[in-house]
C-alpha cells in the first residue's frame, strides 16, 4: 500500500508482530503475554515502528481513522520500549520517579518526537472515546490486552467493545464482584474524567456487564501489578 495516497497504513507487517503475543497467565492473572526475547530477536518490530514514523498522519480524516492509527503507534512504541530496554521487569523500570517512563522520548511520528504520554493524552483521549482505556497496553499485567490483531477505522467500533468485554470480563483486573460488592481496575480512577464524559464509570461499566446485580455496590479498585507482560520474564 502507497503510504503517500492510504487513508491508513498498511498493518500487514504489524499483523506479523502481534503473532509474538499468546494467551496466558502471569502471577495467577489471565494475560496475553508476549514473546520479547523472541520479538526483538525476529528484528520485525523495527521496520513497523518506521513506517508509522514515516506516515502523513494528515492524511487520516475520520476519528476512526485516527483513533485506529495512534492506538496502534501506542502499542507499537510501549512495544519498542520494552524491546529497546530488554530483559527488563517492569516498563517503568525504564524511568524514576522525576522522569517516569511515559514522558521520555519512545519514537518520533511525522518528524515529531513523541512519548508515550503524548500520544495518549494529546492524539487518542482528545478524540472523546472512553473506550480507548481498554485498547492501548502500557506492557503490564494490570493492563488491558494486546489484541492479536491491528485495529483499523472501518472494525474499530467492534474491536473496542469486545476489548471493552474481555477486559471486564476477567475478574483478576478488570472487574471483581464479591459479597455483593463490586471492585475494578483503577483504569476508572485515573481516567475517571474520560467515563464522566461516556455517563459515568458505573454506568458505562452496567452497559457491559448487564449481569451485575443492581444492588452491587462499587466499593473499591484492584491492585494493579506493573510486571511487564513477558511469556518469560
Amino acid at each position: 500500500m502507497n503510504n503517500a495516497t492510504a487513508a491508513e497504513p498498511d498493518w500487514t507487517e504489524y499483523a506479523k508482530v502481534l503473532q509474538f503475543v499468546s494467551s496466558g497467565e502471569k502471577h495467577s492473572v489471565p494475560v496475553a503475554l508476549v514473546d520479547y526475547a523472541a520479538l526483538k530477536k525476529s528484528g520485525l518490530l523495527e521496520p513497523v515502528y518506521q513506517n508509522i514514523s514515516a506516515f502523513p498522519v494528515k492524511s487520516l480524516s475520520s476519528n476512526n481513522e485516527k483513533l485506529a492509527f495512534y492506538i496502534n503507534t501506542y502499542n507499537i512504541l510501549a512495544l519498542k520500549m520494552v524491546l529497546d530496554h530488554w530483559p527488563l521487569d517492569s516498563i517503568k523500570d525504564v524511568g524514576y520517579f522525576l522522569s517516569p517512563v511515559w514522558g521520555k522520548e519512545a519514537g518520533f511520528i511525522d518528524g515529531e518526537s513523541v512519548s508515550l504520554d503524548d500520544i495518549e493524552n494529546r492524539k487518542i483521549r482528545t478524540l472523546g472515546e472512553a473506550r480507548i482505556h481498554f485498547a492501548i497496553v502500557c506492557a503490564s499485567v494490570s493492563c488491558p490486552d494486546l489484541r492479536n490483531e491491528p485495529y483499523t477505522a472501518n472494525k474499530l467500533h467492534q474491536q473496542l467493545n469486545e476489548q471493552v468485554q474481555i477486559f471486564l470480563g476477567n475478574d483478576k483486573k478488570g472487574l471483581l464482584l464479591a459479597n455483593n460488592k463490586i471492585e475494578v481496575s483503577k483504569i476508572f480512577k485515573w481516567f475517571q474524567d474520560d467515563f464522566n464524559k461516556a455517563g459515568g464509570v458505573e454506568a458505562f461499566i452496567r452497559r457491559y456487564r448487564s449481569d451485575l446485580p443492581v444492588l452491587a455496590k462499587f466499593s473499591g479498585y484492584i491492585d494493579y501489578d506493573w510486571s511487564v507482560n513477558a511469556l518469560s520474564k
